[in-house]
């Protein structure tokens, strides 16, 4: 429960159709399996007092009788469980049948959900047994002296988690073309649960998934999608358990098949807050909802859920291909339009064997072809310096030769060293000045054979670096189009790799491939025996763990001792805690501190949904202080 997590189950018991004290008490079995496993809110399938294939029996006063007396039943069993439960059973009210989720906790019947919509098609013939649900809620009499509200708009509200907001909407309802959990998200539910009794055919697993991982993504919410499983089975239907955790978008849980099985996952509710705070248009109508309150404890909660180590990266090379060549297309497309725009014809490159000068050329030479301009008009310039190796050196020399791009290489040594002399800077003192000089030297170089030219100068600088404030102001900081501005470094590995896999060309390739295996570093300090003296994760920490901090900042808007927990599940046997404490703590003091150079960076194609662009996504003051983030990094 704390920092947003909620335990949820989606429970299939074994029901056996028509007698529901046999299966109230199968349930009761599997909900103390569900508290065994901490789930703080459990969904049975629809009509599972009873069983959903009872068909004409439902119209049996004794079966509508003791269904009832076993939910009373089972409601007792929930008195000592900490946990909102969905029970799915027949229930009369106002000589009308019902198809109801029962809303269960602490032993208490807090409300009645009726399903809205009532199939009566092909397998379905549920019109000859139950009435369509109302939405406005009525009071039910459900013995003496104890009456409860029923009505499809109920929201339940948790007192010690005021975030949480719980509705309901019963199998069919999430099929039609405006399904109930819209008006409740609408009336601000951001936990969706679902008792389903949906049978299977051939393909309606894949439908189901996408039905429920969609409407999760449509409404920002979690969804829980419990279903019937193979006790149902009778006659020319089959059912398999297909139960479904869901929470804006993406699966996070989901049963095997024909095997009655219970899964467990968390929610993380704040998360989803965080995208709905973000998205202006989805807006909040709550005035035809009844809330009833309920109350769990808010206590730690075992996080189970998959944490990706790399949030900006597909995990299957298929998906991972797709997001490089869509990425791909964007950086070139924006930059195509700003060329035709300005009516340049030619572009100017800094080019140092590194990953982002890689990137950026690759990029560019996309975007001169697609306009059908000559790759020669492409300017592409090494400057060494003092701290120029042999092997990037080398490589970007055969990288341009490969692409077709003219080379340009101008030495900047002599004209550093005459700056240092006319500023009184001592060459053998290797401090910011002598780095950032050689930064600023290359860029007026760019600058000034970009106007030679009538071309512009492309940048080349990553969202990472940007992020951290890792560049030099007014150095490689500037250019007139940042082609990688919201790339971040670990996608640009994997976008550099994609070129390389599917150029067909193999000096091509073998260049590329080197330039994966070069260390990250601005080479602005003298080599070591001829190897790179100055890695910059060395100095600034890994770039794959910035990333994930990045991810969740930016995204979500999680406080650093949330990003700190994250970070454990994502980077356990990899990374100790401590270490991973010491870089959040640099990223926290570097992104408060380095906003001043992202204030004015140079326009660039969003490529994302995080960016860093402060005409776009990060309008963040330059003077902004990080005490409260640096606080809670202390009492981690």
């Amino acid at each position: 429960m704390k920092q947003g997590f909620v335990k949820v189950a989606a429970v299939t018991p074994k029901v056996v159709v028509a007698d529901p004290k046999e299966n109230v008490r199968r349930m009761v079995e599997k909900l103390h399996e569900a508290e065994e496993n901490g789930a703080k809110i459990s969904v049975f399938p629809e009509l599972c007092i009873t069983g959903y294939t009872c068909e004409d029996l439902f119209w049996q006063e004794l079966l509508l009788r003791e269904a009832k007396k076993q939910l009373f039943v089972f409601a007792r069993e929930t008195e000592q469980i900490d946990a909102l439960v969905f029970a799915g059973l027949p229930l009369m009210v106002q000589g009308k049948l019902y198809n109801v989720a029962a809303v269960i906790s602490r032993g208490q019947i807090l409300g009645l959900v009726p399903k809205t919509h009532i199939p009566n098609y092909n397998e379905f013939y549920e019109v000859r047994h139950f009435a369509r649900g109302m939405e406005q809620p009525v009071q039910v009499e459900l013995k003496p002296g104890q009456t409860v509200p029923i009505g499809s708009h109920l929201l339940f509200t948790c007192k010690s988690m005021p975030e949480l907001v719980v509705a309901a909407e019963i199998c069919e309802d999430l099929w039609v073309p405006n399904p109930p959990s819209i008006s409740h998200a609408q009336a601000g539910a951001n936990v969706i649960v679902n008792l389903s009794a949906s049978d299977e055919t051939t393909g309606k697993e894949a439908y189901r998934r996408e039905l429920v991982r969609g409407q999760s993504a449509r409404l920002l919410a979690g969804y829980i999608y419990a279903s019937a499983g193979d006790g149902e089975s009778t006659q020319d239907i089959v059912f398999s358990g297909h139960n479904l955790v869901a929470e804006n978008g993406g699966i996070l849980a989901e049963a095997k098949r024909f095997a009655n099985e219970s899964i467990y996952t968390e929610l993380d509710v704040k998360r989803l807050e965080a995208d709905r705070r973000r998205m202006s248009t989805f807006e909040i109508n709550e005035s035809d909802y009844q809330k009833i309150d309920f109350e769990l404890n808010l206590t730690d909660t075992n996080l189970t859920r998959y944490v990706d180590p790399t949030p900006f990266v597909p995990s299957s090379k298929a998906d991972r291909d797709r997001r490089c060549e869509e990425i791909l297309s964007i950086q070139s497309m924006g930059l195509k339009k700003r060329l035709e725009h300005t009516h340049c014809e030619s572009a100017v490159i800094g080019i140092s064997g590194g990953l982002d000068s890689t990137l950026a050329l690759l990029v560019t030479v996309r975007a001169f072809d697609a306009i059908g301009l000559s790759r020669d008009k492409i300017l592409a310039v090494t400057m060494p310096g003092f701290g120029t190796t042999d092997r990037t050196y080398e490589n970007a020399l055969a990288m341009v030769r490969c692409l077709g791009a003219t080379l340009k290489e101008v030495d900047i040594k002599e004209s550093v060293r005459l700056h240092f002399r006319d500023i009184g800077q001592d060459e053998s003192v290797h401090d910011i000045t002598y780095e950032n000089g050689q930064a600023r030297e290359r860029t007026q170089i760019l600058m000034d054979l970009a106007n030679k030219s009538g071309g512009m100068v492309i940048g080349t600088g990553d969202m990472s670096e940007l992020a951290l404030g890792w560049a030099t102001y007014n150095g490689d900081h500037m250019s007139m189009y940042g082609v990688n501005s919201s790339v971040p470094k670990t996608l640009v590995r994997h976008l550099v790799r994609y070129y390389a896999d599917t150029c067909g060309e193999k000096q091509l390739e073998k260049v590329l491939l080197d330039v994966l295996d070069t260390p990250v570093s601005p080479e602005l300090l003298p080599p070591e025996n001829g190897k790179i003296a100055q890695k910059t994760e060395h100095i600034v920490g890994p770039y794959e763990l910035h990333d994930f901090f990045l991810y969740y900042v930016l995204r979500f808007g999680y406080s650093p001792a949330k990003i700190f927990r994250l970070a454990c599940i994502a980077f356990a046997g990899i990374y100790e805690e401590d270490t991973m404490k010491q870089w959040l703590t640099t990223f926290f003091r570097r992104f408060f501190a380095q906003q001043f150079k992202r204030s004015c960076l140079p326009d660039g194609p969003k490529v994302g949904s995080v960016a860093i662009s402060p005409r776009g996504d990060l309008r963040m003051p330059s003077d902004a202080v990080a005490r409260i983030w640096m606080d809670e990094l202390e009492i981690l």
